[in-house]
């Protein structure tokens, strides 16, 4: 094998290294199994639509580190959630609670969608002819319709 494959392969297997990261494990397997339900559900603040388990960002990866820190030290799931919350607000969660502060974001989409719902059924009331028709068809209007189709009809 050449030099360039060997620098290649060997680039490629470093990257692959790098990019599990360098996070040691729990020592002990229960407490890692806590952590990793708890990655699963708090959210990375960079990347904002993955859970810290999913993400390769930096601060994701200080997160996870955090919550070992917080699971080794005894810390019960709730405590640590509540520590993590305590720092970051409820936006660090992926499915914050329902509390008056996360009211919004919970009947928000509702709202819009009923709000949008009225809009098209106001534009659709609006825009529907009312009363009588507006241009009715004239005497000679209508007999030049009829010679028309007349003639049509013949041809």
């Amino acid at each position: 094998m050449n030099r360039f494959a060997l620098v290649l392969l060997a680039a490629l297997w470093a990257g692959a290294a790098l990019a599990q990261g360098l996070e040691t494990p729990l020592p002990d397997p229960a407490q890692e199994a806590r952590a990793q339900e708890l990655h699963k559900r708090i959210r990375c603040l960079v990347c904002q639509n993955q859970s810290i388990h999913e993400s390769n960002a930096e601060l994701a990866r200080d997160l996870r580190v955090v919550v070992r820190e917080r699971v080794a030290a005894g810390d019960t799931d709730e405590q640590a959630v509540a520590y993590l919350v305590s720092r970051y607000g409820d936006w660090v969660l992926l499915k914050p609670p329902f509390n008056g502060r996360t009211l919004l974001l919970w009947i928000g989409p509702a709202l819009i969608l009923v709000a949008g719902m009225a809009g098209v059924a106001l534009y659709l009331a609006r825009s529907r002819p009312t009363g009588p028709d507006l241009n009715p068809l004239t005497a000679e209007e209508k007999a030049r319709i009829a010679e028309l189709l007349g003639e049509e009809r013949q041809g």
